[in-house]
């Protein structure tokens, strides 16, 4: 179950990062409510998953590296945004370092 908050966590911050990114600044004002609410829904699933009993290092751990990368991936498509080779190395040495975290903190 804290895993199903955390995914669900992760996908609303997404699209809220997103949202900022479409609102141009908050120029396009119809984002703001939106990414609001989705931040505060975002997080509340986090601090659900905490309450679920996942560790905070293992929850915050792939709640930011999995948005940053979501982020870049969908930008790239959505936006139009720079997603380099390097990029694509910075993005799995986050998912690299994540999943050591994962393994060790599950070891403990």
């Amino acid at each position: 179950m804290s895993w199903l908050a955390l995914a669900t966590a992760i996908g609303v911050e997404v699209f809220a990062t997103l949202g900022l990114r479409a609102s141009e600044g908050f120029r396009r004002r119809r984002w703001i409510l939106p990414i609001v609410v989705a931040y505060l829904l975002s997080f509340y699933l986090l601090w659900l998953t905490l309450r679920l009993g996942m560790p905070v290092g293992i929850a915050y751990g792939v709640w930011s590296a999995c948005g940053v990368a979501l982020v870049a991936v969908i930008a790239r498509y959505v936006f139009g945004d720079p997603l380099t080779v390097r990029m694509l190395i910075g993005i799995g040495l986050i998912i690299a370092g994540v999943s050591t975290i994962e393994l060790v903190g599950a070891a403990h």
